[in-house]
């Protein structure tokens, strides 16, 4: 990358691909508590207990990032919105008692046939209900924006941490549950962080709203007094009993009939995601699943996804229907329920028409309020499914975040090379995420201007050896040390293309208007591109148009812009014909001859253009380096460094 410098001790190597540095957390967009700590279940817990402690901790770890959004570090406006949002339920709350005041009045009026108070109440009206319909337009803005604003948050957060230090692609290599976690990132994050705010305004209008009417049914009300053979029961406060003893049975129906909410709807999210993933798997490999003919084998592979999640819609339809049941239900009996109540005090003259509709009015606001988990338990189930897939990425970068601290696991140091070296790898081993060394004991030293191919068999450890080297893959022990200042570029097998213009693509990672289109048609016209100059400007899907072959000449352009001290090349060249990959690495030294280049690949043809070569042998406890031979004779340093190293070998 040009003009960027290594600061080996700190930062992450840049590649090719778009692994870029990653910006570091700042403090408006950063998590303000420190890494929670591993939680192992209990070794008595039977497995049902053990996964349900599990999910328990899931929330939790779920809500120990998202408050950070009113901490001290969080959201400026967090606060201050959310007072408001408050103070706006608490008016609406007051308008609702206006109008339902106002229902009492009016009846009266038109029972007592009182013309005035009627125009009067008439007029009154209108402000009553514009003043309740702005309170509750405001109130939406005011608890969107903190959605808006908590979800901007805690996104960014979660994304620095998932792209800081090669995170993003460590989790491939490690266990957990975290797949797919680009849909976590965006659909399961809007409604984590969507259905708290609506939940909390919904709880403190229902508790607000609940206790306000409960005064009213009680003053309105009174007490009931009924015949019960040859004596009287009378019951005080009946219409206040009569509202929570049907408030409890409905609330009780839905808590029961929904019991597996949650855990059905947890499953049909998974499953939404897996589906995802396939039909993005067939589009990015369109290409090869067209030229295999394997369209019938993707349709099957999608048929078979799709039945899992027709049948986890059937078990949620199932779900929605019971609930249904119940609050439709409610819907209808609830307005009926006091006025039937009521009837008997009416009759006999105790309570006036207009008492009567605001009792009536009263106790369906009550029932609402009461019933606002017969309304929104669908979407609690759907928040807990969707909170806990957030928290199991969180859980899976806390375990990589520990891992890089932590003394239990060995990581391999990152350093600054000494004398006149480009690059060193002291006692160098690449481990596994377990401890299982993957390559061992690896102790080579590049000086600037040496061309060195890495060779050895399949899956001897080379590619894992240019990981570690990129740092990449954190695993291991020893070093990796670069010269100071040095500018490093990786171009590895598959070239990252990404959407835009060729320019874009051509200029990635820097930025589009890095150069001008001179210097990347000269680049292009360098690399056997020259066909693609004209093109420079235009914005089509180059990832799916540009064949194997070009999207590596492409990265040899990158190359050339970027002039880098180092460059690692992973199999850059897999794709090209052996005529074309002579012609490409002829130009990479005659444009670059002080450039030192560190290749991986098979090719014997690939050893005319480096200066030595080192060999990786798979054994039993790790890949180990066999040889280190000159393919140009040199002398001096370099010679007997490697003679170093073949008598360490000699000993192993």
């Amino acid at each position: 990358m040009s003009d960027r410098k290594i600061d080996p001790a700190t930062e992450k190597l840049a590649t090719s691909q778009g692994a870029e540095i990653p910006p570091q957390e700042d403090e408006e967009h950063s998590e303000t508590e420190p890494v929670p700590e591993a939680i192992e279940p209990d070794q008595a817990m039977s497995p049902e207990e053990a996964e349900q402690a599990r999910k328990s901790y899931l929330l939790k770890r779920f809500w120990i990032s998202a408050r950070g959004y009113w901490s001290r570090r969080g959201d400026r406006l967090a606060w201050p919105v959310s007072i408001g949002l408050l103070a706006l339920i608490g008016l609406n709350v007051g308008f609702q008692y206006g109008i339902n005041v106002w229902n009492r009045e009016i009846f009266d009026a038109i029972e007592q046939r009182n013309a005035s108070s009627v125009y009067y109440l008439g007029a009154l009206f209108p402000p009553l209900v514009l003043g309740s319909v702005a309170l509750v337009t405001i109130q939406v803005f005011v608890r969107m924006l903190i959605q808006r604003r908590w979800r901007s948050w805690l996104t960014k957060a979660l994304i620095a941490r998932w792209l800081a230090n090669g995170r993003y692609y460590q989790l491939n290599l490690i266990g957990g549950d975290h797949q797919n976690p680009e849909a976590r990132i965006s659909e399961d994050m809007r409604i984590a962080t969507e259905s708290p705010v609506d939940f909390v305004s919904g709880v403190i209008s229902a508790f607000l709203s609940a206790s306000t009417f409960i005064v009213v049914l009680w003053t309105i009300g009174g007490a009931l007094t009924l015949p019960v053979g040859g004596s009287s029961i009378t019951i005080p406060g009946f219409l206040v009993v009569a509202a929570v003893i049907y408030a409890f049975v409905t609330s009780g129906s839905i808590a029961y009939i929904a019991r597996n909410f949650v855990q059905v709807s947890e499953v049909k999210n998974q499953v939404e995601a897996e589906f995802r993933y396939t039909l993005t798997r067939v589009r990015e490999n369109g290409e090869s699943i067209a030229l295999l003919g394997g369209e019938e084998e993707e349709r099957n592979d999608l048929d078979r996804t799709f039945q899992k999640v027709r049948e986890q819609w059937r078990q949620l339809a199932h779900q929605y229907m019971r609930t249904t049941l119940v609050s439709h239900g409610s819907m209808l009996i609830a307005p009926v329920v006091p006025v039937l109540l009521c009837a008997p005090k009416f009759l006999d003259g105790s309570m006036s028409l207009g008492e009567v509709m605001q009792a009536a009015s009263a106790f369906t606001i009550v029932q609402t309020a009461f019933g606002w988990l017969v309304d929104n338990y669908p979407r609690l189930a759907d928040w807990n499914a969707c909170a806990r897939r957030v928290a199991s990425l969180m859980m899976s970068l806390d375990g990589l975040e520990r891992a890089e601290t932590s003394d239990s696991l060995g990581r391999i140091a990152r350093g600054e090379a000494v004398d006149n070296t480009m690059l060193s790898l002291r006692d160098l081993s690449v481990s596994l995420g377990d401890g299982r060394a993957v390559v061992k004991e690896t102790q080579v030293e590049i000086e600037p201007g040496e061309r060195v191919l890495v060779a050895g068999e399949s899956g001897s450890g080379k590619s894992t050896l240019v990981r570690a080297i990129a740092g990449l893959w954190p695993w291991g022990e020893g070093s990796v040390n670069f010269r100071a200042n040095a500018r490093l570029f990786m171009l590895p097998q598959k070239p990252y293309i990404p959407t835009g213009s060729l320019r874009r693509a051509v200029a990635y990672p820097q930025e589009a208007d890095s150069w001008n289109a001179e210097e990347i048609g000269s680049a292009l016209e360098k690399v056997g591109l020259g066909h693609l100059k004209d093109k420079i400007a235009d914005e089509a899907p180059w990832d799916h148009t540009l064949s194997g072959g070009e999207k590596q000449r492409l990265a040899f352009a990158r190359l050339l812009l970027n002039a880098p001290d180092i460059v690692v090349l992973d199999e850059a060249t897999s794709a090209l014909d052996d005529k074309s990959q002579d012609k490409i690495m002829e130009t990479v030294i005659n444009e670059l001859p002080d450039v030192t280049i560190l290749s991986v690949g098979h090719r014997t043809e690939l050893e005319a253009f480096h200066s030595r070569k080192i060999t990786l042998e798979k054994r039993d406890g790790g890949a180990r380096l066999v040889s280190d031979v000159d393919l140009i004779p040199k002398k001096g340093k370099r010679m007997s460094i490697s003679r170093m190293w073949g008598k360490r070998q000699d000993r192993h």
